[in-house]
């Protein structure tokens, strides 16, 4: 997740919002990787990424960006030089539409991250939670911020129609 985070930062989870709430864009969440992921099983092995697409969106990445419902979503936390290509999962354009518990996930370092372009779409059940507050090192304590993506008004199917 570099620049955002660095490797040896800690961070404080939140495990309870998500129990009786959603997964928000912009948010900033901790999960088990998937099998796709590759992890050596039995590590525990788990990711931290920034949710981009919620249920009922559609993704694609092209153009260096990453689509949600036709519209490349703003992201000014990445740096010029990162360049937002494909993977395999997302390769060709591929439009992904997700499903009513699915969430497509990001990390900030688009060229080293192993993420939902590579292995699809994370479920809900998947999200231990959400990162909140970090804590070491001591120059960069804080509560974590949601990411505001102003200007980018795309809602999802599930989000329309009341869901």
């Amino acid at each position: 997740m570099e620049p955002t985070f660095k490797t040896g930062d800690y961070l404080l989870t939140d495990k309870v919002s998500y129990q009786a709430g959603q997964p928000h864009r912009g948010d900033v969440v901790i999960f088990h990787a998937p099998a796709a992921a590759g992890c050596v099983e039995g590590t525990g092995c788990d990711f931290i990424k920034r949710v981009l697409g919620l249920p009922g969106d559609t993704v694609s990445v092209h153009d260096n960006a990453i689509w949600i419902n036709g519209q490349a979503i703003p992201e000014p936390y990445i740096p010029e030089e990162n360049y937002t290509k494909e993977a395999e999962f997302t390769r060709g354009g591929r439009e992904i539409v997700l499903g009513p518990e699915e969430y497509f996930l990001s990390g900030d370092n688009r060229p080293h991250s192993h993420d939902s372009r590579a292995f699809g779409p994370v479920t809900k059940q998947e999200i231990v939670g959400r990162a909140f507050f970090r804590y070491w090192p001591l120059n960069k304590i804080g509560i974590i911020p949601r990411v505001n993506y102003e200007g980018f008004s795309s809602t999802s199917a599930f989000s329309a129609a009341g869901q």
